[in-house]
């Protein structure tokens, strides 16, 4: 199934976190924090007072609490605006 955001939604999906530490101890899955650097999967047209600055590829950044979340075909993604979305990570 492919969603399609529309008008200036953006969807999301969250990064791996890192399984161990960098002094090589392994953290349990409880104890993961979830990253808050997100790539983006798909992105909506825009609207005639918003252009779409991002595209499928990018990574960005969001709080921790902003957007939807959904499950989908057993993976997780999120759906935020455009104007949530914090920064774009460049290499």
């Amino acid at each position: 199934m492919k969603l399609k955001p529309m008008a200036d939604n953006v969807l999301l999906k969250q990064h791996e976190a890192a399984q161990t530490t960098v002094s090589g101890i392994v953290l349990a899955t409880s104890s993961k924090e979830k990253p808050a650097i997100y790539e983006v999967v798909a992105a909506g047209p825009g609207t005639k007072d918003v252009t779409m600055e991002v595209r499928p590829g990018d990574k960005v950044v969001v709080g921790k609490y902003t957007g939807s979340e959904i499950k989908l075909d057993g993976e997780e993604y999120k759906f935020v605006k455009q104007e949530d979305i914090l920064a774009v990570v460049t290499d």
